[in-house]
Formats: C-alpha cells, structure tokens, sequence
C-alpha cells in the first residue's frame, strides 16, 4: 500500500488482499470447498462467506460507524458520523468460475459517500493484479495509470458480455441483442465477472462491456474504474443513474455511443416503438422456426410449446 493513496482506498486495498489470500488457498484444494446453491446456477460457496467476513471486519475496523452493503450478508446501515458511507462488497465476484478451477474471478469492494462511489479496488488474486480508484484521482493497475482504449471503430473491438444464466433471465431477448452486437465487431468475450469485466474495459484490455441482470456489487466499483480511466458507463440507453437498473454498458467515448445504438432498444427504458419492434422481430424468428420445423417434419427442431415461450417473453425486460 501507498502513503499517496486515499486512507480509505488503502483500507479497502488491505481488506481487498486479505479476501485474496483465503480464495487463494482454497483454490489448492476447490473440490473440498463447500458449495451451495442460492437458486438455479447461482451458488455461493464458504469462500465467499469468509473472505466477505475478512472484509467487513477489516472495514469496521478502520472505520466503525460506515455502513455495509455486501452480496452474501445484506445492508447493514452506518451510525452517526458515517451514515452517508456505505461500503459496497462483492467478495468473490465469478464464483461458478472458482468453484470449476477456471481462474477468472475477483474481489471488488467500492466506498459509496452518499450516491456516488469515491473510492473503488477489484483484486484478482490469481494474477495479484490491483485495480484500484479514488475519484479525481485517476485508475491504476498495479501502481500503473490506465486508461481505456482508443479504438474509434465498433468493428474493431473487442466486446466483454455475461449471459443470463438464472430462470427469468430473459435469455430470447439477450440472444437478440447479442446477435445485433456480434456481427457490428471484431469479437465477444464473456469471461464470467463482470467486475473483471469492467476493470479490463479501464485498463483497455477490451473496448466495451454489456450486460443484463446486475446487482450494485458487481458494477460499483468497476464503475469508478471506467470512469477515473476516461470511460463512460451507464444503462442500455446511456442514461448515468444504472446502478440499481440491472442493465450495465460501458466503454470508451467513442464507442459508447456506437454501443447504445445497438442495445438502446433492448433497455426497459425504451420507447414503446423500439419495445414492439424487438417483440415483433423475436415473432418472426419464431415463425421462421416453426414453418422450418414444419417442412423438415422434425418435430423437435421446433423452437417450444407456447407455455415456454410465453414464459420468456414474460421474463424479458418490457
């Protein structure tokens, strides 16, 4: 840690390690950690409960009267003096990645001061890589100013996404809007932690990132990361106030825009026009499905019975 950094960054940055170090070791042994599953594809293991202990307590530590807002344990509010400070804390964010042994995971934890994020860390302790931000200050991995990338052509970049993976994840609607972006540029990635996800849009590893179903500790402090790194982030229609919206995009300024073009439409936030087009043109896939499914007289090239697809579009975000 740095005597330059912000206290409450260098806190967080302790507390963000100390995570680190039990994930660590129990990734030497994954197959004995235990695991549960909090509902359908979405698991929360005993790592997750211990390393968000670790932080809390190192939080509190420092300071006593912040508040808490922490994925596995819920909000707890501040006292006095540090009402308005709220720590927000996501203590292993891509935990189906930890518990497959696949390295792609982080901790991120972000110190929220009334209703903007000030200071923000995302530690991937697999790599000992330390993204960290305070506001005004800039973003920095490993001690090194980042900035997010300069490519000006959707065309040429590189997209991170995540994919729903929970009942009512409006899967129809996210492959329509994943077919509208893949064929605009230069790849998709999904790596499976949208905290990294972000990290790496503010260090310029990928030029943008979007994805449905968020909750404010995957996105709060990746947020300050892309934004102290010269990026933009906000919803599916660019609109800032995202946070608690489940839609995240981010990217750099010039491709943001290129961005929202493309998913504006998906966006609860939509007009009505855009709504019943997207309606309109998953209809049509449907049709195409069936009508194919009827010539080749494969009944189970069919794309569902009516129930399931009602259940999707019930699922979708308008």
């Amino acid at each position: 840690m740095s005597s330059n950094l912000h206290p409450m960054l260098n806190v967080a940055i302790k507390a963000a390690r100390t995570a680190g170090a039990i994930i660590n070791r129990a990734a030497l042994d994954v197959e004995s950690v235990r695991v549960s599953v909090k509902q359908t594809n979405d698991f929360v293991t005993e790592i997750d409960q211990a390393a968000e202990a670790a932080i809390i307590e190192t939080l509190l530590t420092a300071y006593p009267d912040h508040g808490i807002w922490a994925e596995e344990s819920g909000q707890r509010p501040g006292k006095k003096g540090g009402a308005d400070h709220v720590w927000i804390i996501d203590p292993l964010d891509g935990t189906t990645n930890f518990i497959h042994g696949f390295p792609v995971y982080c901790v991120s934890i972000a110190l929220m001061v009334g209703n903007r994020i000030e200071q923000a860390v995302v530690y991937d302790p697999t790599r000992n890589d330390l993204f960290c931000a305070t506001r005004g200050r800039g973003a920095y991995l490993n001690e090194r100013r980042i900035r997010v990338a300069k490519r000006n052509t959707l065309r040429d970049c590189l997209i991170s996404t995540g994919f729903p993976f929970r009942p009512g994840d409006a899967f129809q609607t996210y492959l329509q809007m994943l077919g509208d972006v893949m064929p605009k540029v230069a790849g998709v990635r999904r790596p499976g932690s949208a905290a990294l996800d972000l990290a790496y849009v503010a260090a310029g590893f990928s030029d943008g990132f979007f994805e449905m179903g968020l909750s404010p500790w995957d996105v709060a402090a990746g947020s300050l990361l892309v934004t102290e790194a010269g990026g933009l982030i906000g919803n599916f229609t660019g609109e800032s106030d995202f946070m608690e919206q489940k839609e995240c995009l981010a990217a750099n300024p010039k491709i943001y825009g290129q961005l929202i073009a493309l998913t504006g439409k998906y966006s609860k936030f939509a007009s009505a026009g855009d709504k019943a087009a997207v309606r309109q043109a998953r209809m049509s896939v449907r049709r195409k499905q069936a009508g194919a499914a009827d010539a080749s007289g494969d009944a189970s090239a069919a794309p569902g019975d009516d129930a399931a697809e009602a259940s999707d579009d019930n699922a979708a975000p308008f």
